[in-house]
């Protein structure tokens, strides 16, 4: 028991009564972390010791000391490996020996490498900081010599001040001397001999010197400044002040005159311009600007503005030159040069699709495309512009201009014809040829471009071609087959008959017009259609003619300006460019641009703001010059014709092209005593200013494929404002033709009704002449118009007085009856007068 007690004792030791201690395996200690805003923290951190134990000769275990420890643990580590290695060394083949020497070699040859690559290092490093050396020491020995020039030209400035300081000492000296001298010679200085006089000039002398030694020097520590010690001290004068005399004793040394070193300008001089902004121009003062001005009898304020006439005469008045423009100037040189011609390169050609009224025009166009189009429009017939590229079977590109073709959309038409190189002419087999057929003839040929006849509809049991080649020959339109040189592809768009010969057609063609065009420029392009969808903003469809179109390209669309944000293909994939001859919608306007407008692009946002300004003021001054009162001969055919009657209208829609189809549709309705006019007409939904205004004229609100919002339809609502949907054009123009017979004038168309012949007369007090009359045809009425007839002429236009039968008054008298007639203030009745009766009955007119 005693024995095992004391190996117990071995393992545990009690140094105090009741508190037991072991050995510490970890060391503890203090760790301070700095964190941001200059907060600190100190941290207990605790090391966990690695302990050794060996057993020793007796069979106990034994703690090794840290020193031990390591040496035993690199005599292990070196065993292992030296055992690792001849263990697989003994294992490997000759080639795996060979492979590893080459590995050693290698890795000691990356070692030599490694090393004389950390030597090269070293040797820059040391050149580059020798290097910075010497540059520091040119820095010092510059700044020395600057500060040393510095030092010198200090000294030299108060030399200078020192000598001008005793030289006014010493005249002043003198001066004193001279006047003393005049005033010992006077009588009355020697008959009156006063000390105090005749030391007032030695107080002089004594105080003027050193009144002239302060001058030039700063009186720096005479205490604090006050308000009587201010006076004493004299200002000094500026650095400034002083670097500017330097400079006028150069110039004046040099021989150079101070009105030479002004510098005439060139000065740019707009139709009119503001006194602030020609002062700037010509880097002069707006003061000596409005001076010269008020000499010329011109009282002006800088804010004033002046016409480029009185402008010019103040800029060569200052001695400047000028150089008159115009605001439309700004368009000058907008399309950039012309192209070369080994910059042009082959383009898609451009073909607008054109024809009457269902005669398949986008069904031609779904068969190319394989896509349909015409369950998309409203009516089933195409009221809006649409642009494609069809890429062909052969790999080439066709770009296709599908046009409406209601007579509503003439302009778009035309548009299309504008921009397009090939015109195909699609005419119904079964149909021949209609007046929007006649009418697409004639843009075609006012556009000067060559027409490719496309007959539809073959498979038709009524189709003959034939027909329609003869009927186009009384339009100068002959074919190919008849003798002439307009081409003719016989087609059917529903059983997709005969479309590759149609496109063989149209490449042919646009090989002989040799279509090129530059993509290496600024891209320009036509808008086909324009609109505004809610979440993308306003977005326009443009045909690319010449150039690559890029997204951030800054343009100018007719009066409307912006950045290209995004470019959407004809099959609504987004693309970074689009090259000439390529159909895109163009996302980024600030407003929505008019259909047919030109696409520029420029070089800066300026320069577009500047140029859709002057077209913004341009058009407003158009518009209101159309909405004048005209010339006084059209004032006195107005007031001769009487009041003209107008139906207000208020027109919004989704695209551009179909307000501009509404317009000319209402045009067309307009008559001399009454017409549509429109007062506002945009592209989006009608909303709440729409409604207000259609309230304030009492106008009608048409809304062409939109709807109100739910404000705009309260208001509407609240305020009893008309809004009537379309989809179809033909209904709008029915709704407002009618709208417009309702404010006509109603016509009244005379009615006969009878003749009565004056048998006798008899005149009677009080009442007038009264006519015994025989009622020959018809019947005569009470309150009827009569005229009087005498030998088959009119002698009177008037009223029935009294029909009276006998004696009783009645309504009507028929034919072969006897009545009694008179007339309302005329009493110049005779036997045998014939009297005609008639009715006025109104008629209501047609539009």
């Amino acid at each position: 028991m005693t024995d095992k007690k004391g190996d117990d004792s071995n393992k545990l030791s009690l140094n105090r009564p009741g508190k037991l201690e072991l050995k510490k395996t970890v060391d503890a200690g203090l760790v301070k972390q700095s964190f941001s805003h200059g907060r600190s923290k100190s941290v207990a951190v605790e090391v966990r010791k690695k302990r050794t134990f060996v057993q020793g000769s007796s069979g106990r275990m034994s703690e090794l000391r840290k020193d031990q420890a390591q040496a035993q643990e690199q005599a292990e580590n070196a065993f292992h490996a030296e055992t690792d290695f001849d263990m697989a060394d003994k294992h490997l083949t000759q080639s795996e020996m060979a492979k590893r020497a080459e590995v050693l070699q290698n890795a000691k040859k990356a070692e030599e490498e490694a090393a004389l690559a950390a030597l090269q290092d070293a040797q820059a490093r040391a050149k580059r900081e020798q290097a910075d050396a010497e540059r520091r020491e040119q820095e010092k020995a510059a700044k020395e010599a600057r500060a040393k020039k510095d030092r010198e030209e200090k000294e030299r400035a108060e030399e200078a001040a020192k000598k001008k300081a005793e030289e006014d000492a010493r005249r002043l000296a003198e001066e004193a001397a001279i006047a003393a001298q005049r005033a010992e010679k006077s009588p009355t200085a020697v008959a009156k001999p006063d000390n105090k006089a005749a030391a007032k000039p030695k107080k002089k002398e004594v105080k003027k010197p050193e009144v002239a030694k302060r001058e030039g020097e700063r009186r720096r520590g005479k205490g604090k400044l006050s308000v009587d010690s201010f006076g004493d001290e004299q200002r000094q004068r500026s650095l400034a002040s002083v670097k500017r005399a330097r400079q006028k004793q150069k110039a004046k040394a040099s021989g150079q005159d101070a009105d030479k070193s002004k510098q005439a300008r060139e000065v740019v001089l707009p139709d009119h311009i503001t006194v602030q902004e020609l002062a700037n121009r010509m880097a002069e003062r707006a003061a000596v600007v409005v001076k010269t001005l008020m000499t010329m009898g011109t009282m002006v304020t800088i804010n004033q503005t002046i016409d480029a006439d009185t402008a010019q005469v103040v800029v060569e008045e200052l001695g400047h030159t000028v150089k008159r423009v115009s605001d439309a100037d700004v368009e000058t040189d907008l399309t950039g040069p012309e192209d070369q011609a080994d910059d042009l390169q082959s383009r898609a050609p451009i073909v607008t699709v054109m024809g009457h009224v269902d005669h398949g025009k986008t069904s031609l166009l779904d068969a190319l495309r394989e896509t349909d189009v015409v369950d998309k429009e409203a009516g089933g017939i195409t009221q809006h512009i649409g642009a494609y590229q069809v890429t062909m079977a052969s790999g080439a590109k066709i770009s296709f201009v599908d046009t409406p073709g209601h007579e509503a959309f003439t302009a778009m038409r035309a548009r299309g014809a504008e921009l397009t190189d090939i015109v195909v002419l699609v005419v119904a087999a079964d149909d021949g040829v209609m007046p929007q057929t006649i009418e697409a003839i004639r843009h075609a040929k006012a556009a000067n471009v060559p027409i490719i006849v496309a007959i539809n509809k073959i498979d038709k049991p009524g189709a003959d071609p034939s027909r329609v080649r003869q009927e186009l020959l009384n339009h100068e339109i002959q074919v190919e087959s008849f003798g002439g040189d307009v081409m003719d592809v016989e087609v059917s768009a529903k059983k997709r008959i005969n479309l590759e010969g149609l496109e063989e057609t149209i490449l042919l063609q646009a090989e002989i017009l040799e279509l090129k065009a530059n993509p290496n420029r600024a891209a320009e392009g036509v808008v086909v259609e324009a609109k505004q969808e809610r979440g993308r903003g306003n977005i326009a469809t443009v045909m690319v003619q010449r150039g690559t179109l890029n997204i951030g390209d800054i343009f100018v669309v007719g009066s409307e300006w912006g950045r290209v944000r995004a470019l959407v293909d004809d099959h609504g994939h987004h693309v970074k460019s689009a090259g000439p001859a390529t159909p895109v919608e163009v996302l980024g306007l600030q407003g929505t641009p008019s259909a047919g407008d030109q696409m520029v692009v420029v070089e800066s946002e300026a320069k577009a703001r500047e140029v859709s300004e002057y077209r913004t003021n341009k058009s407003k001054a158009a518009k209101a010059a159309a909405s004048g009162r005209g010339t006084l001969e059209e004032l006195f055919s107005q007031i001769a014709a009487g009041v003209v009657k107008e139906l207000p209208v208020v027109i919004k829609a989704d695209v551009q092209g179909s307000i501009e189809a509404l317009q000319g549709t209402f045009d067309k309705l307009t008559r001399d005593d009454v017409k549509v006019k429109v007062l506002h007409g945009a592209v989006g939904a009608i909303n709440e200013s729409d409604i207000t205004l259609a309230r304030a004229s009492n106008a009608l609100i048409i809304g062409f494929n939109v709807r109100a919002n739910p404000q705009a339809r309260e208001m509407a609502k609240r305020d009893g404002v008309d809004i009537r949907y379309y989809s179809i054009i033909y209904d709008a123009a029915d709704d407002v033709k009618r709208m417009m017979t309702g404010l006509l004038d109603p016509v009244y168309q005379e009615k006969f009704i009878g003749y009565a012949e004056i048998r006798e007369t008899f005149n009677i007090s009080r009442v007038g002449t009264i006519a015994g009359c025989m009622v020959t045809e018809g019947v005569v009425k009470r309150g009827a118009k009569v005229r009087l007839l005498r030998d088959n002429v009119v002698v009177h236009n008037g009223a029935l007085g009294q029909l009276k039968r006998f004696k009783d008054d009645v309504k009507e008298v028929k034919s072969g009856f006897e009545c009694g007639m008179s007339f309302e203030n005329y009493n110049d009745l005779k036997v045998g007068d014939v009297i005609e009766c008639f009715e006025m009955e109104q008629v209501e007119q047609e539009i």
